[in-house]
């Protein structure tokens, strides 16, 4: 975006443009009002899915000059070519926005995150802001199709550099990359994949970090080994090609079999608890398949990660990847996140908390600003989740039990939601034509995204104390909170817990705004703030009343982890789950939701696929599976310096914009480079080993 366009946006913006129209009769619902143009948009470049990237044998291959000095010429490492597959990924010219580039110099991330340790396998986060993205690499890979236009389109490969049908579409052969490495350079084979597999997924006791289950694959899903290089999927389904998207990030990325191993219950004779944290943030050199590895961690301040010398991508001039040598993870909080980029003292930040994006604006206005900054379309949005479930998951009190039956009331949620002022919400974020007023349902951003399917009930507080008094609460005691009927927990007040993220103030905002609009209305909401990790832990065991919940990629592409759009199986949805043996307890509207994304799941025709989103947005919308609160764009925000930054790339879609912009193929001009390298001509050592290789 030119400081032109930016400087004009942020003139808007110092006016409070805001422009929403509530319409229709109060209580009856209505179609969604048409949300105010935003002129900072960015545009994408569409192109084929085949021009990104191919698999081939090159003539030759290069490297930073000093490894080959430093480490090939004195018999610490193989020469490149030994250490690349047969036939490595190849990225395509044609698609690097700045074309083949140069290596040296470093990234600097700033966030707010910490790293627990590097068991992703288990379920440890490394802290998130992309150090797992920069990590890990999975057997498809899906950010990069921002890029590519049609609704039905595949999964690029990546770690499964190519797959065959079987004649049935029962069966799915995955042929993996012949001869890459992990990063300490033991071969990558589906000794890996199976690891991941059978002793991660399917077993009870393992949860991975992005909770992958079984039923993410599909119900009755089987995999096998059939040599070296080559697994075989079984499906119930007949071409289920939606589960090439459960096999990008973060739900199929295995972690390295020969290290995780020496701590797994099943071979090593371990506990879980032993297993899941014995590889602690200190733990350095853990091997990788991604572009960089752990070198260096001081609590409380940065986490760095070096090349990777075995990175298994190259460019077309055969240019082993990635470009950039370092990447620096400073640890502070995740609106530092966007000050610093803003200002230069970090690199890169995904513009997500809409609290920072008027002085952003005005800041990357200048001419002299070392980052610049371009929005992409509203693809953020937040929900409140209600627990649905009343059989059992998280094994809740009376009080808690009894707000589950209200829940599971649609005349109670019909109230929530129509009590729920969206503008004010929405402006208390930011004035501007930012914010939308957001129902539920998928992000309006998708390309599946139909406005005359999404229903919204406008706010209407005297309607929505009207519905309460149907569904038998009223304020009995004068207190101005509604009461349970007498026979139900001997009449006191409704008390609701409202679980929120403490990480952000975005999340905080939104929560606090929803406990004045109920109290409003009414209801007696507490708030219970937890940092990512606890709060988390709380949702997938269901010890939550309600949620505010940052929507994730089944809502902004639809195509990706699709089962988590609706209670699918015992543990995808993200609201209703099942005890452990058991199977949810579904409403009639949550079972028609469910029987539409099977069949989305199921056909892979792009009308039909089409259709049945907007009976799913009308399903979810009327009956309130969520209560919509908000939704925006985000923006990214990268220092002038850096190259091959795609036009138009959203900070999130199918994944993180640390994906999105492909990391390994970003490059900063000779010219422009600067000295922030801290192990400057090292490489990774020994894994467990502190510090990288000399």
């Amino acid at each position: 975006m030119n400081s032109h366009r930016l400087t004009k946006m942020a003139s808007l913006l110092l006016v409070g443009i805001s422009s929403f129209a509530l319409q229709a009769a109060a209580s009856e619902p209505t179609v969604v009002p048409e949300q105010p143009p935003f002129p900072a948009q960015g545009k994408i470049t569409f192109v084929p899915r085949d021009s990104i990237a191919e698999f081939k044998a090159l003539p030759e291959y290069k490297e930073p000059t000093w490894v080959t000095e430093k480490y090939v010429k004195a018999g610490k490492l193989p020469p490149v070519a030994e250490r690349l597959p047969k036939e490595p990924m190849v990225f395509q010219t044609g698609n690097m926005p700045d074309g083949v580039g140069v290596y040296g110099d470093t990234l600097r991330h700033v966030i707010g995150g910490r790293p627990e340790g590097w068991n992703y396998s288990a379920g440890q986060s490394q802290g998130w802001g992309g150090i797992d993205i920069g990590m890990s690499e999975c057997l498809t890979r899906t950010a990069p199709l921002f890029q590519v236009e049609a609704k039905d389109v595949e999964p690029l490969p990546n770690l499964a550099k190519s797959w065959d049908w079987s004649a049935d579409g029962h069966k799915l052969t995955m042929h993996l990359v012949e001869g890459a490495k992990w990063s300490d350079g033991d071969p990558f084979d589906a000794e890996d994949v199976m690891f991941y597999w059978e002793d991660n997924v399917l077993d009870p006791s393992v949860t991975p970090l992005n909770g992958a289950t079984p039923e993410t694959f599909g119900e009755g899903t089987t995999l096998k080994q059939i040599d070296t290089y080559t697994v075989e999927w079984t499906f119930k389904e007949a071409f289920p090609r939606q589960h090439l998207y459960a096999m990008a990030y973060g739900t199929f990325c295995p972690g390295p079999s020969h290290i995780l191993k020496t701590k797994h219950p099943k071979y090593a004779g371990t506990t879980y608890d032993q297993y899941k944290n014995g590889f602690p943030a200190e733990y350095m050199n853990i091997p990788v398949m991604g572009a960089w590895v752990p070198v260096a961690y001081r609590p409380d301040d940065i986490i760095v990660l070096r090349r990777n010398p075995y990175y298994w991508k190259v460019d077309e001039a055969g240019n082993q990847l990635p470009y950039l040598n370092e990447l620096h993870y400073k640890l502070s909080t995740w609106a530092d996140r966007d000050v610093q980029a803003v200002a230069g003292s970090g690199d890169f930040s995904n513009l997500e908390q809409p609290e920072n994006f008027v002085e952003s604006l005005k800041r990357a206005a200048d001419e002299a600003a070392p980052a610049r900054l371009a929005f992409g379309p509203r693809l953020i949005g937040y929900n409140m989740h209600m627990n649905f479930s009343a059989n059992g998951w998280g094994e809740p009190d009376e009080r808690a039990q009894a707000v589950r039956e209200l829940n599971r009331n649609e005349d109670f949620r019909k109230a929530v939601t129509m009590a729920v002022d969206r503008k004010k919400l929405g402006e208390a974020l930011v004035k501007g034509p930012f914010t939308a007023i957001y129902p539920g349902g998928i992000s309006s951003g998708t390309s599946f995204y139909d406005r005359q399917s999404t229903i919204y009930y406008p706010y209407d507080l005297d309607g929505a104390k009207a519905l309460l008094e149907k569904v038998g609460l009223k304020d009995t005691d004068g207190n101005g909170f509604v009461n349970f009927p007498s026979d139900k927990l001997g009449g006191r007040d409704v008390e609701i817990v409202l679980l929120v993220g403490s990480d952000t103030g975005t999340d905080r905002n939104l929560a606090e705004g929803i406990i004045g609009q109920m109290e409003k209305l009414g209801l007696r909401v507490v708030l219970n703030a937890m940092d990512g990790k606890q709060r988390d832990a709380a949702n997938y065991s269901g010890r939550f009343d309600w949620m505010v919940h940052r929507n994730q990629a089944e809502f902004a592409s639809v195509v990706q982890n699709t089962p988590q759009l609706a209670a699918t199986g015992p543990r995808t949805s993200w609201h209703h789950r099942a005890p452990e043996g058991g199977v949810p307890d579904l409403m009639p509207f949550e079972k028609e939701l469910v029987d539409i994304v099977n069949k989305f799941i199921a056909t892979n025709d792009n009308a039909e696929r089409a259709e049945l989103m907007k009976q799913y947005q009308k399903v979810a919308t009327t009956n309130v599976d969520t209560v919509g609160l908000t939704e925006y764009p985000g923006a990214l925000i990268i220092n002038k310096r850096f190259s091959n930054i795609p036009t138009g790339a959203p900070i999130l879609m199918f994944n993180w914009a640390e994906d999105t912009i492909i990391r390994e193929r970003v490059f900063v001009a000779a010219d422009k480079q600067a000295d922030f390298e801290l192990f400057a001509e090292q490489l990774p050592g020994k894994p467990g080993e502190s510090g990288p290789s000399n």
